[in-house]
């Protein structure tokens, strides 16, 4: 146990080193790389002084004509805002744009329409970007149910069309602030996920680290304040162009009801660029943690920090609410954060066991916001035929299982498997409806005459009969995986065995 503990606190202080899970093979053969080149290196001859600011030693006409060439190169080099104009990068942020679909915006245009709409105003709206006189459209808002019915987050959709400048705006600044972000920060960013935020902070809590400091802030997206935000944009981007048309994104107005209100704060979610301006953000309060030497996870606003004692977390609690108020502008949800065991809390979804070795599980609101989500296909699925409800069933498992698929633990999806097959008999009893055809439909499948009598008619409800044995034996399991049901465990199984 001892030694699981000991490997487990290698493992995250080589990656609080800057070392990941592949970083340690790259440092040797880094090691035998610098090795070769200095071998490499020995049997060459040596090269000529250099003079005059890192011109080669020569005659002062040839260093002149160097340096003017050098000065020509430097003056040709495109600005920012050329970058993200250029066609090659326009052209892939339309076809990202198009592949992800979504609905339209307050003009009404979908992706669709597009091309055509492009091909006919590009290049005066791209003059508009260069000269600063564009002005994005307002964002349509959407609202969507929490999950656990827990009130309603705002969304903001773009239109397609200033989705797609977003898109080209993020994907020329991504890799100038890629290079900054913290190992820790897994949200939204190329090659990190959700599920390499879970891995770690399993590790954390393996590594002795048994208390968790669970971060909720309060209304992020909502709360974020422009000029902060465009600060720690600045330190990196100095286009005044692009400086320009990020905060007029920012700004951009609010439909709802069909009434344009201004923003003063906040960066909805919904459009490209959210997610980056997020983590730009954020990366102060990353930066802060490993000051500190603190072991924690973060995707997006949800972050996780990893201590000894409860003690310890209460501190660290009362130091970052503080810290992220006179910083960055933004509140602690006190409600939805504390100081708790791991296995207490979940992250992303998951949680952990209470043991010395801990395992990852699916957490138990996970499983109450999946039921939540199939008891609407089963109300669908009242006047349908049986393969249909099967159909859309299969496409939500399988989603799901992907997801948690590094859980440890399958008693969960045993449950589910129970569940949903019972859920199933349960809408075939409303579909036959009346005693004499449920009657009819028992014996059919295999009852005697009194056993689908008596079961036909015994006055119980449809969710009672759904377990009953009667049911059981004329609606058996292998009767479903016949009609095409996935099953949650052999799911996870085969996707455990396929990675």
């Amino acid at each position: 146990m001892k030694a699981e503990q000991k490997s487990a606190e290698a493992v995250v202080a080589a990656a609080h080193r800057g070392e990941g899970p592949n970083e340690r093979s790259r440092v040797g053969s880094k090691r035998s790389m610098s090795e070769k080149d200095a071998a490499q290196k020995a049997e060459k001859p040596e090269r000529s002084r250099k003079v005059g600011g890192g011109t080669a030693e020569g005659t002062t006409p040839a260093r002149q004509a160097l340096t003017a060439r050098g000065e020509e190169a430097k003056a040709e080099a495109p600005s920012l805002i050329e970058e993200v104009l250029r066609r090659e990068n326009v052209l892939q942020a339309y076809k990202r744009v198009v592949a992800n679909g979504g609905a339209p915006g307050v003009d009404g245009m979908s992706v669709d329409e597009l091309m055509a709409y492009c091909r006919e105003h590009w290049p005066r709206i791209r003059e508009e970007i260069r000269s600063g006189a564009y002005r994005p459209q307002p964002v349509k808002a959407v609202e969507i149910p929490k999950p656990g019915g827990k009130g309603k987050r705002m969304l903001g959709i773009p239109t397609v069309l200033d989705r797609m400048i977003q898109q080209a705006l993020l994907q020329v600044l991504s890799p100038i602030f890629e290079s900054s972000f913290s190992n820790w920060s897994f949200g939204f960013r190329p090659g990190r996920s959700a599920l390499g935020a879970v891995s770690w902070s399993r590790l954390h809590v393996a590594a002795g680290y048994r208390w968790v400091m669970d971060l909720d802030l309060e209304k992020f997206f909502d709360r974020v304040n422009h000029d902060i935000l465009m600060s720690r944009v600045a330190r990196r981007v100095k286009d005044k162009q692009v400086l320009r048309l990020i905060r007029r994104y920012l700004q951009a107005g609010l439909m709802e009801g069909g009434v344009v209100s201004a923003r003063n704060e906040g960066t909805p979610q919904g459009g490209p660029l959210s997610p980056l301006l997020s983590n730009i953000l954020l990366d102060e309060l990353d930066k802060e943690l490993e000051r500190r030497g603190h072991r924690f996870c973060r995707y997006a606003d949800d972050a996780n920090v990893y201590v000894k004692s409860r003690r310890a977390g209460e501190r660290l609690m009362a130091s970052l609410e503080k810290f992220l108020w006179e910083h960055l502008r933004l509140k602690v949800n006190r409600d939805k954060s504390a100081v708790a065991r791991p296995w207490q809390r979940k992250f992303l979804g998951y949680s952990v066991t209470a043991n010395r070795t801990p395992r990852l599980r699916v957490a138990p609101e996970s499983i109450k916001r999946l039921k939540e989500k199939l008891q609407l296909v089963f109300r669908r699925g009242r006047g349908r035929r049986l393969d249909r409800v099967i159909e859309e069933l299969n496409l939500v498992i399988r989603g799901w299982v992907a997801y948690f698929r590094m859980s440890d633990v399958r008693v969960s999806f045993e449950e589910l498997d129970g569940w949903i097959r019972r859920k199933l008999r349960c809408l075939l009893w409303r579909q036959w409806k009346r005693p004499w055809s449920r009657r009819a439909k028992l014996m059919a499948r295999g009852l005697d005459e009194v056993h689908a009598s008596v079961s036909a008619y015994n006055g119980h409800g449809p969710w009672w009969n759904a377990g009953a044995s009667h049911m059981n034996q004329a609606v058996p399991t292998r009767y479903l995986r016949a009609h095409g049901l996935l099953s949650f465990l052999a799911e996870h199984r085969r996707l455990a065995c396929s990675s």
